[in-house]
């Protein structure tokens, strides 16, 4: 069997039960990074045996674990943080699963998306998530307009070291349109910042961002919210 383990993106005490039950009684770990997920099962008191299973890898790693799960092997899959196959490594193994016919157990918890979602205050009936936002300038840049087209809210994950040109960018495309930077979730240093584009990329110019970032981007059908950039 196989056993998609979605881990805490920030804080450990958000590990489940079910989550802990798992990775207790699995046979094989199939981790993102062995290291970082070494440390988890460290601080809950778990010992396991590991199989790296990353982006680079997971074509070549999955007949591998294919075959132990054929054998009888339960095998948890996690990585580095939230749930696996949003934006991590994991979709595939899992439609390898499905389509063997092999039991496939997926739990629920954390997920980075979801908290700065409800955590922006804006729609969330219906929304839109694109995963990482495009390295190239060209393509991020299309996929920002796409979002300030969209009624829905969107959701993207950005690299600190690229939030003041995507911030610049939707000061183009949408300058009154709010935006929440939803910085470190669930960590010592938590923040929620509300604003326009201009606001945010203001703030962020002078108090430049670190750590994990997840963008919301208000649709088109939400009513401005008041600014909470000082």
């Amino acid at each position: 069997m196989l056993t998609v383990v979605p881990t805490p993106i920030g804080n450990r005490s958000d590990v489940t039960l079910r989550a802990v039950e798992a990775l207790k009684e699995a046979d094989l770990v199939a981790a993102e990074d062995t290291r970082h997920s070494g440390l988890l099962l460290h601080h809950l008191g778990i010992k396991k045996p590991f199989l790296s299973l990353h982006g680079h890898n997971e074509a070549v790693r999955c007949n591998e674990v294919l075959e132990r799960i054929e054998g009888g092997a339960r095998v948890a899959l996690v990585t580095d943080a939230g749930m696996p196959g949003i934006s991590d490594p994991g979709q595939r193994l899992v439609q390898a699963c499905r389509q063997r016919g092999l039991p496939v157990t997926v739990l629920p918890g954390p997920s980075a998306c979801i908290t700065a979602l409800v955590g922006s205050g804006f729609p969330s009936d219906r929304f839109y998530f694109g995963g990482f936002l495009p390295v190239k300038s060209g393509r991020r840049a299309s996929e920002l307009q796409e979002a300030a087209a969209r009624g829905e809210t969107s959701v993207f994950f950005e690299s600190p070291h690229r939030l003041l040109k995507t911030l610049d960018s939707l000061a183009e495309i949408c300058p009154e349109r709010s935006v929440c930077v939803a910085r470190e979730l669930t960590k010592t240093f938590e923040e929620y910042r509300t604003g326009t584009p201009v606001e945010l990329s203001d703030h962020y110019r002078k108090h430049p961002p670190k750590g994990e970032i997840t963008l919301v981007i208000a649709g088109g059908r939400h009513k401005v919210v008041p600014s909470d950039v000082p």
